[in-house]
């Protein structure tokens, strides 16, 4: 597979061939930065962990140079820190058993570009290659720019692909921004629960940002009892991790859509629904 960027990696943990490995790929992550997988896709990762015959495979599209850094890392340079979250990104790719992890290494300035073409090829070429029935990305409302430009070029890139080929899921998920605002009828119910231990070992493993100044660790997992605790207020607790998605599918199995419109519509119920409870009581 050819990316553009002379700098990309493609990393088999298992050392199998990288056409079968891509193959094999059941379950895809695409993420602006190293980590992203770990904390908004996990459940992908969760229902291919320790399988045969599902493979969750990850892409990371950014190239780390804008990091935080502070503590041990404060002296790091752009090319230091660059080096070390490709490392903490494969590693983690080892603990979660991917069955690839690529990593595209673009500044985060041409993945914020409404006119850079690059990345969508890109990623084109691994959702051809790859074919995943589940895509989880990040959720277009979004506060993070970078997270935002990688939804979009991942969406045009499945939008050129023949409808056959498109995966049949595709989820936005929770990082610079929860969706708990989401309709609840409209929200994408992931359960993560049980599985901590794995949870701490992949979010763990960033340590570049959890000793540089960002306890993504603890605020990740938190995310996700709050969404558990606080998604019903008359009933028990269904399960003890809940991570909240927004379908992204109908934009992938219908072209006539207007990605903008798509989640301005669903922000548009969250008004009306807030607004239809305070006049009711205001009178």
């Amino acid at each position: 597979m050819k990316l553009h960027q002379p700098s990309a990696e493609v990393f088999i943990p298992d050392q199998l061939g990288e056409s079968r490995a891509l193959a094999r790929t059941t379950h895809l992550g695409i993420g602006a930065h190293q980590d992203d997988l770990e904390f908004m896709a996990f459940h992908g990762i969760l229902q291919c962990f320790a399988r045969e015959d599902k493979w969750f495979g990850g892409v990371t599209c950014t190239n780390g140079a804008g990091s935080s850094r502070s503590g041990p890392y404060s002296e790091f340079s752009d090319a230091e820190m660059m080096k070390i979250r490709r490392q903490e990104q494969n590693t983690a790719a080892v603990i979660g058993g991917y069955s690839a992890m690529i990593q595209l290494d673009y500044p985060s300035g041409a993945v914020k570009s409404p006119t850079e073409q690059e990345l969508k090829d890109d990623l084109k070429a691994i959702l051809t290659a790859t074919r995943p029935e589940v895509v989880y990305t990040h959720n277009l409302a979004d506060k993070h720019d970078t997270h935002v430009g990688v939804t979009i070029a991942a969406l045009l890139a499945m939008r050129e692909m023949p409808l056959d080929q498109r995966p049949k899921q595709v989820v936005g998920c929770e990082v610079w921004r929860n969706l708990d605002w989401l309709p609840d009828e409209e929200k994408v119910l992931m359960d993560v629960s049980g599985r901590d231990n794995l949870a701490a070992a992949l979010n763990g493993v960033f340590d570049s940002q959890i000793a540089g100044g960002k306890r993504y660790d603890l605020a990740t997992l938190g995310r996700r009892s709050a969404n558990a605790t606080f998604f019903n207020s008359h009933a028990t607790d269904a399960s003890t991790q809940l991570i909240f998605g927004l379908d992204l599918t109908p934009l992938v199995t219908d072209d006539s859509i207007d990605i903008v419109s798509y989640v301005c519509t669903l922000i548009d119920r969250f008004n009306e629904d807030v607004r239809t409870k305070l006049s009711q009581r205001i009178g």
